[in-house]
This record gives C-alpha cells, sequence and structure tokens, in this order.
C-alpha cells in the first residue's frame, strides 16, 4: 500500500505532454502526479534521436529517484526512440503515447486508410505505422511531419489566420490520400485542435492518445495493485527546465489551473544527480 500512496511520473519536451497530464487527471482523480516539462530543450522532434534518448532517461531517472511509481513518457518522440530503454533501465513501469493512440485510431477507422502527423524525429521513426500494421496488418498508413506545429504551441499561437494557413498547408497531403481517420502523433497539437478539425472537415476522425494513455494507465496501476486509496486528497507538481512563469500561464490559458506557488518549480540543466527535496508525498 505504501508504494500506492507514490505520485504518477509524466514528462514532455515542454508543455504539450499537459493535455496527457489532464487526461489522467479526469480519468484518475485521486492520484498524485508530478509533470516535468524540459521547456529548456524542446522541441525535440527535431534532434538527433540518440539526443532525445539520453534525454529521457535522464528524466526518467531523476522522476525515479523522486520516488514515483509509474511513469509516463507524454511525448510521442520520446516515446518513439527512448521507450525500450527506459523500461529496461527503469525499476518502474514506463507507459508511452503510440500504442494507445493507434489502438484507438484502428478503432475509429472504417477504410483502413489512416494519416499520422508528428515531429520529424516521430515520423522517420515510423513508429505509429509499426504500431497500426500490428494491430492491423491492411492498414494504409499516410505519415506526414509537421515540424512548425510544436513552436506554434510553445509560444502561445494556437488560432488566428496565420495558424491556420500552417496548418492547411502541413495536412494538404493527408486530404488528397483521402484518409478517413488521422492520428495526432504528437501530444502538443491537440492544443490546435480547433483549426485542425476545420481543415479536415467532419468527415475525418481526428484521434489524440491522450484519453487512450490515461486508460492504459489506469489498467495498469489496477493489475499492479499500485491504485492510489479514493479518500486520499492527490498532491500536483510541475517541474520545467524552463521558465516557469510561462509555464503558469499555459496551465492557466489552457486548463484553467491556478497551481499553488510551491506547485511550480524550475530545474536547473545539467539534471541534477539529487532531486529536488520535498516534491514527492
Amino acid at each position: 500500500m505504501e508504494h500506492a500512496h507514490r505520485p504518477i511520473g509524466v514528462f514532455d519536451s515542454g508543455i504539450g505532454g499537459l493535455t496527457v497530464f489532464h487526461a489522467m487527471k479526469r480519468r484518475l482523480p485521486h492520484e498524485s502526479m508530478i509533470y516535468f516539462g524540459d521547456r529548456a530543450r524542446c522541441p525535440y522532434g527535431d534532434r538527433d534521436p540518440r539526443e532525445v534518448e539520453r534525454f529521457s532517461l535522464e528524466i526518467g531517472r531523476y522522476l525515479e529517484r523522486l520516488g514515483v511509481k509509474l511513469l509516463v513518457v507524454a511525448c510521442n518522440t520520446a516515446t518513439a526512440v527512448a521507450l525500450p530503454r527506459l523500461q529496461e533501465e527503469l525499476g518502474i513501469d514506463v507507459v508511452g503515447v503510440i500504442e494507445p493512440g493507434a489502438s484507438q485510431a484502428i478503432e475509429a477507422s472504417e477504410t483502413g486508410r489512416i494519416g499520422v502527423i508528428g515531429t520529424s524525429v516521430t515520423v522517420s521513426s515510423h513508429a505509429y505505422a509499426e504500431a497500426l500494421r500490428v494491430l492491423r496488418p491492411d492498414v494504409s498508413v499516410v505519415e506526414v511531419a509537421c515540424p512548425l506545429f510544436v513552436p506554434l504551441v510553445e509560444q502561445g499561437h494556437v488560432e488566428g489566420d496565420a495558424v491556420e494557413a500552417v496548418v492547411r498547408e502541413s495536412l494538404q497531403p493527408l486530404l488528397e490520400a483521402r484518409i478517413d481517420t488521422l492520428v495526432l502523433g504528437c501530444t502538443h497539437y491537440p492544443l490546435l485542435m480547433p483549426v485542425i478539425r476545420r481543415v479536415l472537415g467532419p468527415s475525418i476522425r481526428v484521434i489524440s492518445s491522450a484519453d487512450a494513455t490515461a486508460q492504459r494507465v489506469a489498467r495498469v496501476l489496477a493489475e499492479r495493485g499500485l491504485e492510489a486509496p479514493d479518500h486520499r486528497e492527490p498532491d500536483t507538481c510541475f517541474l520545467t527546465t524552463g521558465d516557469t512563469a510561462s509555464l503558469r500561464m499555459a496551465l492557466a490559458t489552457w486548463f484553467g489551473e491556478v497551481p499553488g506557488d510551491r506547485a511550480v518549480r524550475h530545474v536547473s540543466l545539467p539534471i541534477p544527480v539529487e532531486p529536488l527535496q520535498q516534491i514527492a508525498p
């Protein structure tokens, strides 16, 4: 039972993983969580995959030292290139966002023509295509890199004519391919959902992996006997290698969340060997 009281760790290259964080918060309201956004090194999507793997291992080990009972890699790029190493090297369960999102896309698609958008690293890894084909071998997958989307979101630009022009140009190959389902292969992209839906039209289903990942986490916790007691008041902490003020602004603007003064903390690079004190419940 002692382990059940520990928090869940969630990490992303920046603020996009907050979409997964909030899906988990809705699905698992009694769970304490620590969110880590590596904004100082964001975006991951155009970096060398070996560098992304190194960053992911640094953060995963750090959160494990903080005492998290499970780690969620709320970043598609990090999931694509680092999930196996994290699962091998950490002494806790590690859940990524790709397989849950792929499963949901297969369930949603009627024609088997599925589009995937993501960062350059995620798309070049073909991790989604492989996950989709495991579930449905005859699936037709069209992958498109959208490297401008993450910078737009991180800078707070999620609406307007200029944003819509970028989204429309990026998604044109998918419209031409006549997909019936689109997977948002980056956790930043749901913050562009209204624009994406306008560009695609009502006939194309849009899949975000956030809810599917939250369901997967709930199942793993139940299987391991690690669910937090439902009478417990959860604690939440947000860590960032970037500016705490911009993280607070993102939380307030997009999720209506105003954390307390000590709930948002800065972590300096290089990530210290000894974790910040008095974070984990």
